[in-house]
């Protein structure tokens, strides 16, 4: 499992959060927002996913990466 933090811009509330966390979780990702710092803690199986499929899914949900 890798751990990384992803600065994400667009983040104004909780709708944003759960937005991102579900997204990302229904892709097997542990997420952990914060919403302050606008970071996106992820936690992920390298061998199902990696950093640049998170940053599009963020992305392609409304958020900037």
């Amino acid at each position: 499992m890798k751990t990384e933090k992803i600065n994400v811009g667009g983040m104004t509330c909780g709708h944003c959060v759960n937005t991102i966390q579900n997204a990302l979780k229904e892709k097997g990702v542990k997420v952990v927002v914060d919403l302050k710092n606008k970071l996106v803690e992820v936690n992920y199986d390298e061998s199902k996913i990696n950093t640049e499929n998170i940053k599009k899914i963020i992305s392609d949900n409304g958020y900037d990466v």
